[in-house]
């Protein structure tokens, strides 16, 4: 049976993953938020490494909490129902409304889902009672038509609530007349008569030598074209696919208004700081890094490599959904080798959350929380902690100080260390963990967001070549943040046919 909503409700559908789903809700998010609308972003299932915690302590993907934040909603477990964080190709652990509620293999997923379709449903629900409008994000592509049996957050979703549903594609990966057309004619019929739009994602040149296409597709199709969003330079908000980790890499940073003052910028050394992070296969919460990658005189790269690691000023251990199966890949890889021998030579090497647990003396899964199987394993022996992984998970949002800058974070982690009373003394407490001459570990994610913190480590550990300096007046990394959502919120008033997208919501 179809349900109405009582919210206006729009469903996000793309071509692909990594057809600009996030970023094009996101600036829907802030756009109807200026419209003077109660505005909820809605992803019923996300499967990502990257998830945040909300102040209630409930986890959701990192990108519908920016999206409560364009929205200027508070974010809520409700807004990301079901998260799958995958643990290897096979398996991913589940989090339902925002606590972890075990693990789903491949096998289960077309038939054992089914509780998570109904609590997905629910979440629209309650969210759809008490905000305006809610904007839903799609997964991957509509179009897997081998998943629509079991589906409930692409079609399965919007026939549920009879929603509206917009598909995005990207042109700047080619192909995306074929993929528009494709999409909507793979679906079913009950399915397509919901689609009411497209629309063109990252496009660059003259939108007159593209109308013909576009009109043919209309022709062809029925759907029309809402618009043709431009390529956004500098506009890189938090990767949740992990088509998008390391964005950055791009140089695209380069182009956002920088909040350094001039005398600052001046003193920014010629030769950058080489930031080496480890690209582990199950990395997790990489967005722990945009801040680095976007301080200036900071130089950061991907490592897979030991080569990777031979050159850098500083290395870096991230995030990992599955600490023990990534310890293993660093050693099969060679890196575990070079990152002893790295701080060895002095090279500081930093280790958050996962990468802090690799660190330790040693790590114990014993009833096979983050593992596929119970077992213990030797850490890298640069920390003198011990890490066992606990049935319970900590989720939390912290704020502390490290030499006197207030440091705002949050923790994700089953992973508990404990000082080894035979591994040595350590230097000095560093947030919730430890430093021992140029080795630090942090179980705290987002630290970097701290401007103050961020650059007064950062001159610590090159040896003062990026310099130490306050917030400036214009504020910070998460002011260009919020300025980028601006960004796409203009982009959206700008160029698509708002008075269309506010009928379809009802408005």
């Amino acid at each position: 049976m179809v349900e109405v909503s009582r919210a206006g409700g729009l469903l996000v559908a793309g071509t692909s993953s990594d057809a600009g789903k996030s970023l094009f809700t996101t600036g829907i998010c802030r756009y109807l938020s200026r419209q003077g609308l109660r505005v909820a972003p809605f992803k019923a299932q996300n499967m990502s490494n990257n998830s945040m915690v909300c102040a209630d302590g409930a986890e959701i993907g990192r990108a519908q909490y920016l999206q409560a934040r364009a929205a200027g909603a508070v974010p809520e477990s409700a807004m990301n129902p079901v998260l799958l964080k995958p643990g290897s190709d096979r398996r991913s652990h589940v989090v339902v409304r925002g606590r972890p509620a075990g693990v789903l293999q491949a096998g289960e997923w077309a038939t054992g889902r089914r509780h998570l379709a109904e609590a997905a449903f629910a979440a629209y629900e309650e969210l759809a009672a008490r905000f305006d409008v809610v904007v839903c994000e799609g997964a991957g592509s509509p179009a897997e038509i081998n998943l629509r049996p079991g589906d409930y957050v692409n079609m399965g979703l919007a026939r549920r609530f009879s929603l509206p549903v917009v598909v995005v594609g990207d042109i700047d990966r080619g192909g995306v007349l074929a993929a528009l057309y494709g999409t909507v004619e793979l679906l079913d019929p009950a399915d397509r008569e919901l689609v009411r739009a497209f629309v063109v994602n990252k496009f660059r040149g003259d939108v007159a030598l593209l109308r013909p296409g576009l009109d043919r597709i209309t022709e062809l199709t029925g759907v029309p074209f809402w618009g043709v969003l431009p390529w956004l330079d500098g506009v890189w908000l938090d990767g949740e696919d992990t088509l998008t980790v390391a964005r950055w890499r791009d140089g695209r940073t380069d182009t956002l208004p920088n909040t350094l003052p001039d005398t600052v910028l001046d003193s920014v050394p010629d030769r950058p700081v080489r930031v080496a992070v480890v690209r582990f296969p199950r990395l997790s919460n990489a967005t722990d890094i945009d801040a680095l990658a976007a301080e200036p005189g900071v130089q950061v790269t991907l490592a897979t490599d030991p080569l990777d690691l031979r050159s850098a000023d500083v290395v870096v251990l991230p995030g990992t959904r599955s600490t023990l199966g990534d310890l293993a890949w660093l050693r099969r890889r060679g890196l575990a080798d070079e990152v002893v021998a790295a701080a060895g030579r002095g090279v500081p090497v930093l280790g958050i959350c996962g990468g802090y647990q690799m660190l330790a003396r040693r790590i114990d899964d014993p009833e096979a929380v983050e593992s596929p199987e119970a077992g213990v394993a030797d850490g890298l022996g640069l920390l003198p902690t011990t890490v066992t992984f606990l049935r319970d998970k900590v989720l939390a949002t912290t704020v502390g100080r490290w030499r006197g800058r207030p440091v705002e974070a949050y923790e994700i982690h089953h992973g508990v260390a404990s000082l080894d009373p035979a591994g040595g003394e350590v230097t000095e407490t560093f947030l919730d963990g430890y430093r021992v001459g140029g080795v630090w570990g942090t179980m705290r994610h987002g630290t970097f967001e701290n401007d103050d913190f961020r650059r007064g480590w950062l001159a610590e550990v090159s040896g003062g070549r990026v310099p130490v300096a306050g917030t400036p007046a214009g504020g910070g990394f998460r002011a260009r943040r919020d300025a980028m959502i601006d960004v796409l919120a203009d982009a959206v008033a700008a160029h698509l046919d708002t008075a269309a997208l506010l009928r379809a919501v009802g408005r």
